[in-house]
């Protein structure tokens, strides 16, 4: 299951995470927890569902189908996070990624001090894998340090950190896996420009790869693998950013 917003260009959220999921030859099912106005260049502006509407949508599936793993990105509200991460505190065996979706590419803010709160104390403890980039750690995290990041993440509760240096001006990408216990460090030759929705793909491919039984190193190595291809292969259908060619 993925929930996550709308992105009308499909270059990033649901339509990203339903590209990624389908790839992988799982069955994806999906709640939206907001719609956007946004195009190729920035977010204008989100539009969170009402809580009653998403809580109901929620109950209504999880009554219905079990799930290998579940996929979180944009959240557009603290109610709405808060609701998720009450219904995951029922389903402790399902693996969850979450990619804390607080910035557009094109820099707008997607969040406010009541869902940063929400995020980081109530939906945290139930998170299997968290794959924030750099910007997005240091919201998280209070440090410039990702280490410092990382081990202050890790104590709230998620089980992991995956923090992704797409964003940062390096001249190669270098993403950390901490477990608590290990950081790995993986080394990718940068894509010029990158894409907008790398971060979707990326986060639904390790859930879709959990869900198909790898363990999380695994699906973590595999699903930055397929991101890398994606974006080297990413299209521009409008005046901005490129997408990842996520079918391929």
């Amino acid at each position: 299951m993925t929930i996550s917003g709308h992105d009308p260009t499909g270059g990033a959220g649901i339509q990203a995470d339903i590209e990624t999921i389908v790839h992988y030859r799982c069955h994806p099912c999906s709640i939206i927890t907001a719609l956007t106005a946004q195009d190729s260049k920035n977010v204008h502006q989100v539009f969170p569902q009402s809580s009653e509407n998403f809580q109901y949508q929620l109950d209504t599936l999880l009554a219905d189908i079990s799930f290998q793993a579940i996929k979180i990105g944009l959240l557009g509200s603290a109610e709405i996070a808060t609701i998720i991460a009450d219904r995951l505190s029922s389903l402790p065996e399902v693996p969850v990624v979450l990619d804390p979706v607080l910035k557009a590419g094109g820099g707008a803010n997607l969040y406010d001090g009541r869902l940063m709160d929400a995020l980081v104390n109530s939906l945290l403890p139930r998170v299997t894998l968290l794959t924030p980039n750099f910007q997005e750690a240091r919201l998280l995290g209070q440090y410039d340090n990702m280490d410092d990041c990382a081990k202050m993440l890790l104590e709230k509760g998620c089980r992991g950190v995956l923090i992704t240096g797409g964003d940062e001006e390096t001249p190669s990408v270098q993403n950390y896996l901490y477990d608590g216990k290990t950081r790995q460090i993986y080394t990718w030759k940068r894509v010029a420009e990158g894409a907008h929705g790398s971060g979707c793909t990326l986060a639904s491919a390790i859930a879709a790869l959990i869900a198909q039984g790898l363990d999380l190193t695994q699906a973590v190595e595999q699903a930055q693998q397929y991101t890398w291809n994606s974006l080297c292969h990413a299209f521009r259908p409008g005046h901005g950013q490129k997408f990842p060619r996520r079918l391929q």
